[in-house]
């Protein structure tokens, strides 16, 4: 029968279950955030996913979708129920929340029919992130695979399209912490620092018509020596790349052969700082024989990073050739509600907004990549990004108060080969946004291999931003850009490198319980705890005054652990559910601001 059912779907014969009707409502009866009822079940998270490339037409595929939880080796016949996409399986949003095992794979299944005035165009299957390995079928034919959990893919479907209905076929296959693939804090049985799987769609999926010839990606650099922006128009070999930047009143238009890349010039340009942070506005277009055949509307910044001798010798991180401080907290971007993906858009500004109103000018991404609009908002809003390399293979001795003398871990060929082709797809589909001047491959050893070499790759890929080596330990002299120490509960600079910037990439931890905001009641833990806001504003600010005297010896930047509590964790400067600040915000800013000024 499963044979069956298999050759059925391989012929694109599909069938349409019957499912009794059930009104979708959260599983279980965990904390959420305000945001969970504010989620549309016929339409979670409407806005257009990709703010750096936005076309007109587009059809979001978001709701509820059949689902099935199988074996491996079996195929879909009949769905188990009804799952909320774009939210995992495991979370309360999906609906469902329940785990999936390595044995077993998660189907998704739903229908839909192309508009009329998409004839004659291509139509591309949009998927925000899926994690980890995707296969998907369309009316029964095999479209595509994918493999890699935090970046977004597309698939050219318009060959197995047919009038009227349509039926997307989704297979998701997850290891989590059983094999190799980055995965970040996710494992099958939660504890201390490590979270809930996730498994599956955790990003929009959508539809967009384009025509033969059209532009693929926008690869966007800010050239502040040069005075110009720079922008390669990728996946278009033929005709005129044109692109139109606007800003301040002026309007600039240049166009440059398909395949090669645009100068457009600045003259006096606005630049994007944390409290200023100007967005250009920008529009490409694809002339074909003289016609506009593709156009996108997009944004982007003119800054630039980088790193300097102060007066005393000690190097400093620069933005726009200036000195600057970065400060910031360590954001994990896990909800209780959602676990991988914000409840709503407004969620998702909201945890960078709160960063911005605490006074800070970063924000650590850790160990996690964020839909698009994260970046967007951040972009929008100020809020400088290190952005971490997701860790996996979680393998390795770690050291971190004196140089690295140990040998390093060995992965596989396959493992390392996943490593690879991930961050490259990460760098790559981060590259245009302004907001994030530092990339960061390895965290605390865990997984970290070859580090000189993959240090020296990330820089040479893109020269534009700094490289944060390896945070927190297993330091190699001179590899990379920065030199990072990590220290609980206090600040602490055990470690100084002449050659490298010198940060404090993780301290804190300041815990408060909060009753009724709690994930597990019976169960919490911080580096230290308090009862009272009063007290943990009280050590945040003694924590941040013994930082600020450490400037003076080198530190360029820092990182408090952390924006909310996750989970077990109680030490956020928020509750996990965001409803409860644990700290004074008047104090905290006063803070925050004073420190970020002390280079100036």
């Amino acid at each position: 029968m499963k044979k069956l059912a298999f050759l059925l779907l391989i012929l694109g014969i599909t069938c349409t279950f019957s499912v009794s009707a059930q009104p979708w409502q959260p599983a279980g009866d965990r904390i959420r955030t305000p945001w969970a009822d504010q989620v549309n079940p016929a339409a979670p998270l409407p806005e257009y996913p990709r703010p750096l490339m936005q076309r007109t037409e587009w059809m979001n595929l978001n709701g509820l979708w059949d689902y099935a939880v199988l074996p491996n080796g079996s195929f879909l016949e009949k769905p188990d129920g009804k799952i909320l996409v774009p939210y995992c399986i495991e979370s309360s949003l999906s609906g469902v929340g329940r785990t999936v095992g390595t044995d077993e794979n998660l189907w998704y299944q739903r229908h839909f029919s192309i508009p009329k005035g998409w004839k004659g165009q291509r139509v591309l299957l949009h998927f925000g992130a899926v994690d980890w390995k995707a296969d998907i079928w369309v009316n029964g034919v095999k479209a595509g695979s994918h493999t890699g959990g935090y970046t977004p893919f597309s698939l050219d479907i318009t060959d197995a399209l047919q009038a009227g209905d349509n039926t997307l076929t989704v297979k998701v296959w997850d290891g989590t912490d059983t094999g190799f693939q980055p995965r970040g804090k996710q494992v099958r049985k939660p504890s201390g620092i490590w979270y809930t799987s996730v498994t599956g769609i955790w990003q929009t999926v959508w539809l967009e018509p384009v025509p033969e010839q059209h532009i693929a990606n926008l690869r966007i650099t800010p050239d502040l020596d040069g005075g110009c922006i720079r922008i390669q128009a990728e996946g278009v070999s033929n005709g005129i790349v044109q692109a139109r930047l606007s800003g301040d009143g002026k309007v600039t238009v240049t166009g440059a052969l398909a395949g090669t890349e645009i100068e457009i010039p600045v003259p006096d340009a606005h630049l994007w700082t944390p409290d200023d942070p100007f967005l250009y506005d920008l529009e490409v277009s694809l002339l074909v024989g003289g016609k506009v055949a593709d156009r996108v509307k997009s944004y982007c910044a003119m800054r630039k990073v980088g790193v300097m001798a102060d007066k005393d010798g000690l190097l400093r991180m620069t933005l726009n050739g200036k000195p600057i401080f970065m400060y910031g907290p360590l954001d994990q971007g896990w909800w209780p509600d959602g676990l991988y993906t914000a409840p709503t858009d407004e969620a998702l500004a909201f945890d960078v907004q709160k960063t911005k109103d605490w006074g800070f000018n970063l924000i650590r991404k850790h160990v996690k990549v964020e839909p698009a609009r994260w970046y967007y908002h951040c972009d929008r809003l100020g809020l400088l990004v290190w952005q971490d390399m997701p860790s996996g293979d979680l393998h390795g001795s770690w050291q971190n108060t004196r140089w690295y003398q140990g040998t390093e871990f060995v992965r596989s060929a396959e493992s390392e080969a996943c490593y690879r082709k991930e961050w490259r797809e990460i760098m790559d589909y981060l590259y245009s946004y302004p907001s994030i001047v530092a990339w960061v491959p390895f965290n605390e050893g865990w997984g970290q291999f070859k580090t000189v070499e993959i240090t020296t790759w990330t820089k040479q890929y893109d020269p534009s931003r700094l490289v944060n080596s390896a945070s927190g330990g297993n330091h190699f002299l001179g590899a990379g850009d920065i030199l990072d120490l990590h220290n609980y509960p206090q600040p602490d600079m055990y470690l100084t490198d002449a050659k490298r910037v010198n940060v404090l990439g993780e301290y804190g931890g300041i815990g408060m319980p909060v009753e009724g905001h709690l994930w597990t009641p019976d169960r919490n833990w911080g580096y230290i705890k308090f009862a009272s806001p009063k007290e943990v504003t009280d050590e945040y600010v003694k924590y941040a005054l013994q930082l600020q005297a450490m400037i003076a010896r080198g530190f360029s930047a820092a990182i408090y652990t952390q924006t909310t509590d996750v989970e077990i964790e109680v030490n956020g400067l928020m509750t996990y559910d965001r409803k409860v600040d644990k700290v004074d915000i008047p104090r905290i800013r006063e803070i925050n601001q004073q420190v970020i000024h002390s280079l100036q």
